[in-house]
């Protein structure tokens, strides 16, 4: 009679603790990911509201919106909106409409969207972060639906 090896595992252990740790991995890794998605959210709305206070205390001065970074005090002249922001997950645009007297004030809408294929796409709760000249704070879900008071807390 000989002694049996008990120094290894056996096939079946090796399976039930290779389905455990898949299971466990197909929980982890979407709630991690969910969860980069929502904190990179945080990159969209300070580069919004960064440039929405740049643009008031240039109008300050000048009477007048620009949707040209130098002018706001980013970059180097002859850049140009939309531009990245935080590590390029977002692309921000500035449309601004002049005055037009007698009565209708200078406007502007800066709007942050995710880039394309840089993962921050596919957030379809938060997909477009956008504030205005008045202050006032807007978001829309990847279907098109307002999600501002969702995206903005």
């Amino acid at each position: 009679m000989r002694a049996r090896d008990t120094g290894g595992y056996t096939l079946m252990e090796l399976l039930v603790t290779m389905v455990i740790l898949g299971i466990l991995a197909s929980v982890a890794v979407p709630a991690y990911t969910a969860q980069v998605r929502k904190s990179r959210r945080t990159d969209a709305r300070t580069a919004v509201l960064d440039i929405a206070g740049r643009e008031e205390r240039l109008f300050s001065t000048t009477t007048s919106y620009s949707s040209t970074p130098s002018d706001l005090g980013y970059g180097v002249a002859g850049a140009t909106f939309p531009m990245t922001v935080g590590d390029g997950y977002y692309s921000v645009a500035v449309n601004v409409v002049p005055a037009a007297p007698p009565n209708q004030p200078a406007t502007f809408t800066i709007t942050a969207t995710p880039v394309a294929g840089k993962g921050q796409d596919r957030d379809s709760q938060c997909a477009t972060f956008t504030v205005d000249q008045a202050g006032k704070q807007s978001a829309l879900d990847s279907a098109g639906t307002d999600a501002t008071s969702a995206c903005w807390r």
